[in-house]
């Protein structure tokens, strides 16, 4: 089984500029305090790399 990563958006997107807010599409964050599931893999902490002050990886 592959490792899972848990990832909240804690920061509004209302201020995040359209490259921004087209990776939070991407990882599946529409609304403030959601929270996904996702896969880890090199290509999705690409992503939260580039949105690190939007959202907080979640402990389990």
């Amino acid at each position: 089984m592959s490792d899972r990563l848990q990832v909240k958006l804690v920061r509004s997107r209302a201020k995040a500029n359209t490259h921004q807010r087209k990776v939070l599409d991407g990882l599946g964050l529409k609304k403030r305090d959601q929270v996904r599931d996702l896969e880890d893999t090199a290509s999705v902490r690409g992503m939260i790399n580039k949105v690190n002050h939007l959202v907080q990886l979640v402990e389990k």
